[in-house]
């Protein structure tokens, strides 16, 4: 009887993707480099546990120096370790947090706007920043909020804010990203607002149901899914913080501030001629931000709510 059902559910997937096969045919490009630019590269992890040195680096792998996990040790006992991981972590948390509130109010905004030229308009011009390099935004940034920059000259003040050497500089480099992504990221928001049933707004105002109660009970709700399944996917990142925004917007005060693990990695790797070392740090950073992914996929199942898997 199993092997009957079996062979019943083998049939229907074959009937299924032969169905489908236009569709399987389109995403087979997609597969193809997924495969050579993400998980060709996993054989790199080798070196981790390997002594890899410029003169060393073209022997073939077995004949490398094994090390075992010293370069993974070398890395966590680094001074410049413990303050890059609270950096990392905290950068992180601040930018989901600030990130995706930012992006589902701007996307609330536009999706409640009746003109619809308007609405066009101010959405290209949102998600404009986001195909800028982020050079030319820290240079802008900088303008701005450097000592003597636009804003101390308009308002006479004395902020400092790209140059103190507080965690203040984290807040600076999640706004700043902000301004760059904030027009791109709500576009998924808006999209997922589209799919909303009408007749439920409809009905709403029938009911007597003002804006803001219908964005409440009717919006949000809606959307909620898809603002999970993006917040599990950004924890899984976490720990993934791009160092170019803050070795652009950073300086040697604030670099104690601004030091993240893909910067650490670069400067202990590539700049120590130790790729070891480099590949090791990140590696750290993914096996950690895949379980840091399922983590969260485990509690938003556990708190009853959708999962990424």
């Amino acid at each position: 009887m199993n092997k009957k059902k079996k062979g019943n559910k083998t049939k229907f997937s074959l009937n299924l993707m032969w169905k489908q096969r236009y569709l399987l045919a389109m995403s087979l490009p997609f597969v193809i480099w997924l495969i050579i630019f993400k998980y060709v590269p996993l054989w790199g992890w080798t070196m981790a546990f390997q002594d890899v040195k410029p003169g060393t680096f073209a022997l073939p792998v077995w004949e490398r120096q094994f090390v075992g996990f010293e370069n993974f040790t070398k890395a966590f006992t680094d001074r410049l370790f413990p303050q890059t991981m609270i950096n990392t972590i905290g950068i992180s948390i601040l930018g989901i947090a600030i990130g995706t509130i930012t992006s589902i109010f701007f996307a609330l905004v536009l999706n409640e706007l009746c003109f619809t030229r308007l609405k066009k308009v101010a959405q290209t011009i949102s998600y404009l920043p986001h195909f800028v390099s982020w050079v030319i935004i820290a240079s802008i940034a900088k303008m701005l909020l450097n000592d003597g920059g636009a804003i101390d000259t308009m308002f006479n003040t004395k902020l400092h804010l790209m140059s103190t050497n507080s965690p203040v500089f984290w807040i600076i480099v999640c706004l700043v990203n902000v301004w760059k992504e904030m027009g791109w990221d709500a576009i998924i928001y808006l999209s997922a607002m589209a799919g909303i049933d009408q007749g439920l707004y409809e009905a709403a105002k029938v009911d007597g149901a003002n804006r803001f109660q219908r964005i409440f009970y009717i919006t949000l709700p809606s959307i909620k899914p898809t603002v999970i399944v993006l917040l599990i996917m950004s924890v899984g990142g976490a720990l993934n913080v791009g160092m170019e925004r803050q070795m652009l917007l950073s300086n040697s005060i604030v670099q104690d501030h601004a030091m993240v693990l893909s910067w650490f990695a670069y400067i202990r790797g590539i700049g120590s001629n130790n790729y070891g070392l480099g590949t090791a740090i990140g590696m750290f950073q993914s096996v950690v931000g895949v379980a840091l992914m399922f983590i969260a996929n485990k509690v938003a199942g556990l708190l009853g709510e959708n999962k990424l898997i």
